[in-house]
C-alpha cells in the first residue's frame, strides 16, 4: 500500500522545484518531469488545505 504524502513534505519538495526553476538549475531535459511532478505536489497541497478547512468548519459549526 503506497504511504500518502503529508502537506509538509509536498510543500518542502515544491519549494525545491520552484527554487531550481528560479535558479536556472533545472535542464531542458527535466523540465517536463519537474513540472508534472509540481503539478502533483500542488493538487496534495490544495486537497490538504481542503479537507483542513472543511474539518476545521464542521468543528466549528459543532461548537456553536
Amino acid at each position: 500500500m503506497k504511504e500518502e504524502m503529508t502537506y509538509t513534505a509536498a510543500f518542502e519538495e515544491l519549494k525545491e522545484i520552484v527554487d531550481q526553476l528560479e535558479n536556472d538549475s533545472i535542464s531542458v531535459d527535466e523540465l517536463t518531469e519537474k513540472m508534472k511532478r509540481a503539478t502533483v505536489l500542488m493538487k496534495i497541497c490544495r486537497d490538504k488545505l481542503t479537507k483542513t478547512e472543511e474539518e476545521v468548519n464542521k468543528t466549528i459549526a459543532e461548537l456553536t
